[in-house]
């Protein structure tokens, strides 16, 4: 009941629309009513061979067809209309926190299940509060009109009939349960075919690199597989529930039928009386296999709202409330341990660091031997288990994220494009920036001579994740994107490790320019680029195991100079 709840609550800032469907939907229902009402007259008068009578009702049958239809058709708009705003506004709360949720959230989620949440799942609230609503708000009124006229044509027909709901009333509850459970499988299973489908788009080119079409098709035939046997599940479900209440309503009305045709013979009923009432009670079967289809779609939904409900019940990324200035003196590491949530391994132990504003220091190291994890402590990506990283004496959890960040750049191996213009990708680092500003920072990163020969130039969309650009041209616009934010701090992390050295020659360039009179950290494995450093950090297992500029560290004969001499010195 709890989902119910807060779906309600979407409701409300669109109650005067609802109420004018629920007036549509109470026209539709006294109709129904009146229509099985009638009955009695026209056939009275036709059994009395009353011509006129018949001709008149006649009119007033087409009339009330009409005006049901009508009624029907604008009560169940208006309701449709209701669904797709509540969709819409969910999707937009859902994406509102997802952009705020902290960075372990996406560690332990898969890409695909986040976006089957926010996609699918909140499709199938929409099937419910534009169908499902619209058929309660009809159906319950209708059922109540018909049973009224049946009581008044025969009470004690009506009766019987009463009897036979709750059987019917029982299927609906009964099998209702059985649809919540296989509506949240059905849910989840749709959510790992979105899982397998974004995994294999976004790793297509290493698919077909090693010829692995079929290994992905059995995997995605597989899931594919799960999901309609979970879906034929269901539809029996559903369709055992049908049966059970054709059944039920198929003997019920045989039965009643039956016990007024005896009245009809006895004199104790008319011929009109009956068959209004039984039309009325015929009628009534609608409402009631709507209305356990409505459950059904209820409980399927209440699956699917749980999981959307599981994402906005998470907590944001944690922010501070001081305005951090831009640096001034130094960035300090005090004490600082970081243990990944679900582990119990310290991937950052202890390091005590002090750097100074300016300074250029390279981070070296095995692969896993967390200098990525060190660096994204700085923007406050994930919070420490132990210590503090300080910023001019300010511990950097207390400040804001926007005034934080806005003072970090970073550029990296796994260069973030979006499938926007390359003037958009450019101006993420300044959103107001004007086009002379987007050149001069796109000049700077050596990307203006090859961006002006793209056909639209800066105009030019670029492809999801950028695929329509070179590894190179990549990293160029990713550098031009930080000169233009212009932040006092930046982050290089294997900037062109990925890259030939033609491009490499070209992004280090780039990146020279990017660096001057920056406080700067530099991750890399080729130990050329990192030279001219003002500190080197070789870290292993978590810990700065040395740190000195380059010739103090081959000096000292140890973990530096073999990561060095592994890369110089090999045999040609």
């Amino acid at each position: 009941m709890e989902s119910y709840k807060r779906l309600s609550a979407y409701l409300r800032p669109y109650w005067w629309i609802i109420i004018i469907a629920t007036l549509f939907s109470l026209v539709t229902s006294g109709l129904s009513g009146a229509i099985a009402w009638f009955v009695k007259p026209v056939l009275d008068g036709t059994l009395n061979k009353e011509t006129g009578t018949i001709k008149i009702f006649l009119l007033v049958y087409i009339s009330f067809l009409l005006l049901k239809s009508l009624s029907a058709f604008a009560g169940s708009y208006l309701m449709r209309a209701v669904g797709a705003k509540v969709v819409r506004d969910v999707r937009e709360q859902l994406f509102n926190k997802l952009i705020y949720l902290p960075m372990n959230f996406f560690i332990n989620k898969p890409s695909g299940d986040v976006i089957s949440r926010v996609i699918n799942d909140a499709n199938v609230l929409q099937g419910v509060l534009g169908y499902v609503a619209k058929d309660i708000l009809v159906e319950i009124p209708t059922f109540i009109a018909l049973l009224a006229v049946a009581f008044i044509r025969g009470w004690d027909i009506a009766l019987m009939a009463c009897f036979v709901l709750p059987f019917s009333f029982y299927v609906i509850g009964r099998f209702g349960k059985k649809m919540k459970v296989i509506g949240r499988k059905t849910q989840e299973q749709i959510s790992g075919l979105t899982v397998r489908l974004t995994e294999s788009i976004s790793g297509i080119k290493m698919i077909k690199a090693f010829v692995r079409q079929k290994l992905h098709l059995d995997k995605f035939d597989k899931e594919n597989r799960k999901y309609y046997w979970i879906a034929m599940k269901g539809a029996r479900t559903i369709e055992y529930s049908k049966l059970a209440q054709e059944i039920i309503g198929g003997i019920g009305l045989t039965l009643i039928l039956f016990y007024g045709l005896n009245l009809i013979v006895s004199g104790r009923m008319s011929e009109g009386d009956l068959m209004s009432c039984f039309t009325a009670l015929a009628l009534m079967y609608t409402p009631v296999r709507r209305l356990g289809s409505a459950n059904n779609s209820l409980q399927q939904a209440r699956a699917a709202a749980e999981r959307i409900f599981y994402m906005l019940d998470q907590e944001p990324e944690e922010d501070g409330t001081k305005e951090l200035p831009v640096i001034r003196d130094n960035i300090e590491f005090s004490n600082f341990s970081f243990i990944y949530p679900g582990t119990d391994k310290k991937v950052i132990d202890n390091i005590n660091l002090k750097v100074r504003k300016g300074e250029l220091t390279a981070i070296v190291g095995k692969s896993g031997a967390g200098k990525t994890t060190l660096v994204d402590m700085i923007p406050r990506f994930y919070r420490p288990t132990e210590g503090k990283l300080l910023i001019d004496g300010t511990d950097i959890n207390e400040a804001t994220h926007k005034s934080l960040r806005i003072n970090i750049g970073i550029v990296s191996q796994d260069v973030i494009l979006f499938n926007e213009s390359v003037r958009d990708n450019i101006a993420l680092g300044k959103l107001d920036a004007s086009d002379e500003e987007i050149a001069d920072a796109a000049k700077a990163a050596y990307a203006h001579d090859f961006i002006k020969d793209m056909p639209k130039g800066y105009n030019t969309l670029i492809g999801e994740r950028g695929v329509r650009l070179s590894g190179g041209q990549k990293q160029r616009i990713s550098i031009a994107r930080a000169l233009l934010k212009n932040p006092p701090i930046l982050i290089l992390d294997e900037a062109t490790s990925s890259l030939d050295t033609a491009s490499e020659l070209i992004v280090q360039k780039a990146l020279d320019n990017l660096m001057t009179n920056r406080t700067t950290f530099v991750i890399a494995h080729r130990l050329s680029t990192i030279q001219k450093a003002d500190r080197i950090l070789v870290i292993d297992k978590g810990k700065i195991i040395e740190t000195g500029t380059h010739e103090e560290l081959l000096n000292k004969g140890g973990a530096y100079k073999v990561l060095y001499h592994s890369q110089f010195d090999r045999p040609r």
